[in-house]
């Protein structure tokens, strides 16, 4: 407290200061305004950013003469000599001749021409976040080659680069402002559901492929680099209203709106603050599939029927008919039933939404580069998320506080990020729960006379099969219909206050035997720094040097976790160093970085990287460049802690410490009873590890005993080849890969025996034969040799004038050994071929412009823990028009995703994606 008081005390004494004050105009040669233009002190931190019209005026205690650098994104550098006070100047840039002269920072921790980035590298700057046909700035990173987004939801969208990833994409790293947006619980990004506000991005930039020798674990198969606006280069207020419907068959047409406002300002050339806030909400994409993907052409008149977005029909089993009336085996024989469930849609509102708020100080005691850095992010929101089971984030919220040292050679930063879930649930516990409130499971053994589902839908068939109290004997699907009709007399229904109050009530239980919420309040402490030591050394080389530590404190009071008797915490490290060297007249440039790595429930990492890069030709337009990378990623929070019933099966982190503590009863049958002594038995996640079958065994009938190793960390090793270049007008960038990987992290069912030991030849083949088995869900390393490899390749020209058209191709695929690990998933979850299109005009006359962007992507395997099956072949057109009316430095855009309408989805047990129409207005910005 005493340290923000101080600094407060600090910051207020730099106000009214003497100044001097520039004004002036940015334009281009045909005399149009050129907004958002940096007018920057040369050799200082300060500077102003030019309005609508292109006005800027800078105030500064700097005593003329000195030197004024103004540049913008699209256009060359230019420099002014400012020889006195109340000077009133105009400045005319002239147009870039390529976008590969656009500076990037992630590729290299350094600023660079994206032309020379030692490896490939996606830029998303201001131009495009303004012209994206997308509804959000988010929405339009899909354009890029080489990014895929998978969509969960309205407010969920997951970027996958290079493959291997499902919604919980933990291979793919998302900086905001240099701090990682992830989910500490979840250890992955929720897209831009508590990201950052349309207004406030100055550049996106993205980096496919590894890239852990700079940014450490989990930088793996990609990150992306979001940067706000500084307060001192962009001031003012400036906001946007957005509104339109969304259009789905299952969900019909339902409103949409989106508002944000950003507000900044300089009090002088030290201080400056910012603020922005936006609110969107709409309606989700409804997911109403109600096909049975184990058995194609069931309905629930078959017993065993088990819905896709149909959720509590998981409770099941093998109901020995003959049995249970006490008759010869093969009399009446036995069937595979499932408990009646619910629609997905009678356990949501489909409402979706996302607040959020950012605010800065930031302060230059010595008005230079020398910046100290507040920064605080608070978002809420409410999403579909699909994981092992389809979940409700309800009232979700994170928020990340951040105090940053730096200059122009070094930054020292620490950040906080903790989370809350808020309302969320788990939607088929939600079904399964709801269920047990009307009616128990299982007949009570401690009171016969007490109803139960499958007690009532047993009774009843065998009644029925038999013509008892008829005499009429039934066929099988009349007597199944019959008995199904018993056993859900008294059932729930949607829509009643009856199911409503039990469903609420199910919902704020975060008891899994009873409930379905799930309680989160995880945290990660982070404090990464780096020092550029080239003002020393750029005689010989450019080095620099850093490193950062985190620590997570898991805390979900058992309902994710194993820490019910507290919060789990872990910590990890890191050092890197890179040096940077240019040969041959600055044709050849070598980048080499190595990074060590080290998890404390793991051994230490080195992952090395080195690329080259080779400009040739008179007006050295062409670029070749070449890399070896090395990643790695360590096993995530859930890999490692997780105790989580998800229905189908129960999932068991893998890490040492957690096998034992995760404990629980669970019931046998009728002949398990009589072999164990009691209705009940105590398993332990140790069991999941050390005594099980494979699931795949099992169901090929030669059961197989099977050990599984404890999860540890994956590595993989990335060759990349590329080549950019300028031919006339035309922009060429080409890249090809190769990435191996070992102790590739994956997950495997197996079935552990609830009596016996597996492989014994005695009690666990009883367990087997009574069905009295305990499916796990397990976190390991796979046996088999994974590769993949892709293509990617891209043209941008300007044509007919002014014209912007563009297209680009990405080829992706991988390969694995089958035969090693028969039970393995890859996941891969990326379309082979996909093919995007662009065409656009900024102006095509005055203050009118427009953009069009076109995708193909070709028919692919979707393999997740929830569902796996084909995702059909897509076409998808997004489009907007624009026009400004700078008189009230506004500009309104009226656009449409999948403006065609043909619905489409990314992933299997998602709603369909439908159309979003919307018309919005900006001001200012």
């Amino acid at each position: 407290m005493r340290a923000i008081l101080f600094l407060s005390l600090l910051m207020l004494g730099t106000i009214g200061v003497a100044q001097t004050t520039i004004t002036g105009n940015v334009v281009d040669p045909n005399n149009e305004p050129v907004p958002g233009s940096n007018v920057v002190i040369v050799g200082k931190a300060v500077g102003a950013v030019s309005d609508f019209d292109g006005n800027f005026t800078l105030k500064t205690s700097e005593t003329p003469p000195f030197q004024l650098k103004i540049s913008s994104i699209g256009y060359t550098d230019t420099t002014f000599d400012v020889t006195s006070n109340n000077q009133n100047i105009t400045i005319v840039l002239n147009e870039a001749s390529t976008i590969l002269d656009e500076i990037v920072i992630s590729a290299s921790r350094t600023p660079e021409r994206l032309f020379e980035s030692p490896v490939s590298i996606e830029r998303f700057g201001l131009k495009d976040i303004q012209n994206t046909s997308a509804a959000s700035f988010y929405g339009g990173l899909e354009n890029l080659k080489g990014v895929d987004i998978n969509t969960n939801s309205l407010t969920f969208q997951s970027i996958n680069t290079r493959g291997f990833a499902s919604f919980a994409n933990t291979r793919f790293m998302q900086l905001v402002d240099g701090m990682d947006n992830s989910s500490p619980a979840l250890n992955f990004v929720l897209g831009n559901l508590v990201g950052m506000n349309d207004l406030d991005v100055q550049s996106v930039e993205i980096l496919p492929g590894a890239s852990s020798a700079l940014y450490g674990a989990n930088a793996f198969n990609g990150i992306l680099f979001m940067r706000s606006k500084s307060p001192f280069d962009f001031q003012g207020i400036s906001a946007y209203i957005k509104t339109g419907i969304t259009s789905q068959k299952a969900a019909g047409d339902n409103p949409y709106y989106d508002f944000g406002i950003r507000a900044a300002h300089a009090f002088s050339d030290k201080l400056a603050v910012k603020a922005s806030f936006s609110y969107m909400e709409g309606t989700d994409w409804y997911a109403v599939n109600e096909e049975d993907l184990n058995n194609p052409g069931f309905t629930r008149a078959d017993p065993g029927y088990d819905g896709l977005n149909v959720y509590g029909e998981a409770v099941s089993g093998t109901v020995n008919f003959d049995a249970l009336a006490g008759l010869p085996s093969g009399t009446l024989g036995s069937a595979f039933v499932t408990r009646t469930g619910y629609a997905e849609s009678d356990l949501t509102d489909y409402d979706a939404q996302s607040v959020k708020f950012d605010g800065a100080i930031h302060y230059r005691p010595f008005a230079d580069d020398f910046e100290i850095i507040y920064n605080g992010r608070v978002g809420r929101g409410s999403t579909i998320y699909q994981g092992a089971n389809r979940y409700y984030i309800d009232n979700f919220s994170l928020q990340q506080h951040k105090l940053e040292f730096r200059n122009d050679n070094f930054f020292v930063r620490g950040y906080i990020t903790s989370e809350n879930a808020g309302d969320s649930y788990d939607t088929r516990l939600a079904a399964v729960n709801v269920n047990r409130k009307w009616k128990r499971d299982l007949p009570n053994p401690n009171d016969p006379s007490e109803a139960s589902w499958f007690g009532d839908y047993a009774a009843t068939y065998i009644g029925a099969k038999l013509g008892i109290g008829t005499g009429v004997q039934l066929d099988d699907a009349t007597a199944h219909a019959a008995a199904r009709a018993a056993a859900d007399t008294g059932r729930l229904i949607p829509g009643t206050p009856e199911f409503k109050a039990a469903f609420n009530t199910v919902i704020a239980d975060g008891n899994v035997a009873t409930g379905a919420r799930f309680i989160d309040n995880t945290k990660l402490r982070h404090i990464d720094a780096n020092y550029n030591f080239s003002h020393l050394t750029s005689d010989f080389a450019d080095i620099q040097m850093g490193g950062s530590y985190r620590e997570y404190e898991l805390n979900s009071s058992g309902t994710i976790f194993t820490d019910n008797d507290g919060p789990i915490p872990y910590a990890e490290y890191g050092l890197y160093t890179q040096l940077q060297k240019k040969f041959m007249d600055e044709r050849i440039k070598f980048t080499g970085s190595v990074r060590y790595d080290k998890n404390e429930l793991f051994d230490g990492f080195v992952s090395p990287r080195g690329s080259l890069t080779y400009t040739v030709g008179e007006n050295r337009n062409h670029n070749f460049r070449g890399s070896f990378q090395t990643g790695f990623r360590n096993p995530t929070t859930q890999d490692l802690y997780i105790g989580l019933d998800a229905g189908r099966a129960r999932l068991v982190g893998a890490s040492p410490d957690n096998l034992d503590r995760y404990v629980f009863d669970t019931s046998v049958s009728t002949n398990g009873a009589a072999i164990v002594g009691s209705n009940t038995v105590t398993l332990v996640g140790r069991a999941a590890y050390e005594n099980a079958f494979s699931v795949s065994s099992l169901a090929a009938g030669t059961p197989e005993v099977v050990n599984t190793p404890l999860v540890k960390p994956e590595k993989v090793t990335a060759l990349e080849l590329g080549y950019r270049g300028q031919i006339g007008k035309v922009v060429v960038d080409i890249s090809g890969y190769y990435n191996d990987y070992q102790d590739f992290i994956s997950q495997k069912f197996v079935a552990t025996p609830k009596y016996g030991q597996a492989g014994d030849g005695g009690l666990s083949l009883l367990a087997l034969q009574n069905n009295d088995i305990q499916i796990f869900n397990t976190y390991t390393n796979s046996l088999a040799d994974i590769t993949s490899y892709g293509v990617t390749a891209g043209i941008e020209a300007k044509v007919l004038g002014n014209f912007d058209v563009g297209i680009n191709y990405t080829y992706a695929d991988f390969d694995f050994d089958e035969t090693s690990d028969p039970d393995f998933q890859p996941q891969f979850n990326t379309p082979r071929n996909k093919v995007k299109a662009s065409f656009g005009n900024t102006e095509l006359f005055d203050n009118f412009g427009f953009n069009v962007n076109y995708r193909w992507t070709e028919t692919f395997l979707w393999e997740n823990s929830f569902a796996t099956g084909k995702i059909p072949s897509f076409s998808v057109l997004d489009a907007q028009v624009n026009y400004a009316v700078p008189s009230i430095k506004s500009v309104f855009k009226l656009g449409a995703s999948n403006l065609l309408g043909d619905e489409y989805y990314t992933a299997v047990g998602t709603g369909y994606i439908g159309s979003q129409y919307y018309l919005s207005w900006t001001i200012n910005n």
